[in-house]
């Protein structure tokens, strides 16, 4: 694999706060690093506050000259929006507000906001399938299934693993853990309002913080502890004494809390519409996929604290499911998937190369297999009469 020159483009949270993305980006780039390559962490904010705003952050990504780059592989809307003749999509997700969660959130939506919803689609969909774009992957079967579902673009789905490898399983104690931002589509009121259902003398431990903290704490009973922002190492010490894991979000993209829990040998309690963690969680195995009713839930955790046995066995389940999941996989396909000419050169001109008809093209087409069978070339010409609007082919002489 040939040692390249790699832009990270990222979009950088306007809060501050930290979630999956920003561990995501962190252990991709360092990633890219520890395998040879030489790599740059591009970050722009995406200000989605307003229409204006949203199409401004698209244009400020189009505007960055990344042409110093062997290949760049952009992240989030509007990070894809770069330009680059050797551009491979990893993508986290789309805006999506204005894809499935556009009813939740707006369930009144005014003439003006659908009409720019059609219109961001299509913006994705024209970035997608631009000149440049070598291959989409995304980091999950969630992700994967709304870009068929909404752009009907093609994608393969490439699981990335944590960005440190550091989580351990201690004894089972008498409570399970969810560390998540705080905000609705976590749905931790589900869990909080199922442990009013719980028989077991067992506590739900929330770590995070969020737009809705007031909310779910309003909610709480006495079986229920907020423990705040803690810091990594206390999240790690938390999953690895906890019973289980309750996660239960909706249409989550990927969900770091399904491999953490899972790297901790903790099983995972998710429901049927959670998204990407209902694709790790093998109903009595490894967890429960539940509906996403409280009395559900409170079920699965009774169970799951009644059977301390069992418990333990799915977490070794969950254990095994992830061992397959590294960086090497990772920047090994990212990289093989980009043009990697070790000897490249560029011949551009403005008419097409092939067929070759008249003097002109003729000399073109000398020039290009002329340069010696060591040197691989690339020839980019405009085309000059009513055909396709791309092609892309390999040309060599028999």
């Amino acid at each position: 694999m040939p040692k390249m020159k790699i832009a990270l483009v990222v979009v950088k949270s306007m809060s501050g706060e930290e979630g999956g993305a920003e561990k995501f980006f962190r252990g991709l780039h360092r990633a890219f690093q520890s395998f040879g390559h030489t790599a740059e962490m591009i970050e722009l904010v995406s200000d989605e506050s307003s229409i204006e705003a949203i199409e401004q952050s698209y244009e400020n990504f189009r505007k960055l000259d990344l042409m110093e780059f062997d290949m760049v592989v952009s992240t989030k809307a509007p990070s894809y929006a770069i330009c680059h003749p050797n551009h491979i999509i990893y993508l986290v997700h789309t805006m999506r507000v204005f894809y499935d969660m556009f009813e939740n959130e707006f369930k009144k939506a005014n003439p003006e906001l659908k009409t720019f919803r059609k219109k961001l689609i299509q913006m994705d969909n024209d970035e997608f399938t631009k000149f440049g774009v070598k291959k989409i992957f995304t980091i999950g079967k969630e992700v994967t299934s709304r870009l068929e579902q909404y752009n009907h673009i093609k994608s393969d789905v490439l699981y990335p693993p944590l960005e440190k490898d550091n989580f351990y399983c201690a004894k089972q104690q008498d409570y399970i853990f969810i560390p998540s931002r705080l905000h609705r589509w976590k749905r931790i009121d589900l869990i909080i309002q199922a442990m009013q259902y719980v028989t077991s003398d067992i506590e739900l431990r929330i770590a995070g913080a969020g737009e809705d903290e007031d909310v779910f704490k309003q909610m709480a009973n006495s079986k229920v502890r907020f423990l705040g922002r803690i810091s990594d190492d206390e999240i790690i010490e938390q999953y690895a004494n906890c019973l289980a894991v309750p996660f239960v979000p909706q249409n989550e993209d990927y969900g770091y809390v399904t491999i953490e829990a899972f790297k901790s040998k903790k099983p995972v309690i998710t429901c049927i519409d959670s998204g990407e963690p209902k694709n790790f969680v093998q109903d009595g195995i490894n967890g429960f996929v539940c509906t996403p009713d409280p009395k559900d839930i409170a079920k699965k955790i009774d169970f799951l604290s009644q059977n301390r046995v069992q418990a333990q066995k799915m977490g070794e389940e969950g254990f095994k499911m992830i061992e397959g999941i590294s960086w090497e996989n990772v920047v090994s396909t990212l990289v093989n998937s980009a043009d990697t000419y070790e000897n490249d050169i560029v011949v551009v001109d403005m008419q097409p190369i092939d067929p070759p008809v008249g003097g002109g093209r003729l000399r073109l087409l000398g020039l290009y297999h002329g340069l010696g069978d060591d040197m691989k070339a690339l020839y980019i010409g405009s085309y000059d009469w009513r055909d396709e609007k791309y092609r892309d082919h390999y040309l060599t002489l028999l």
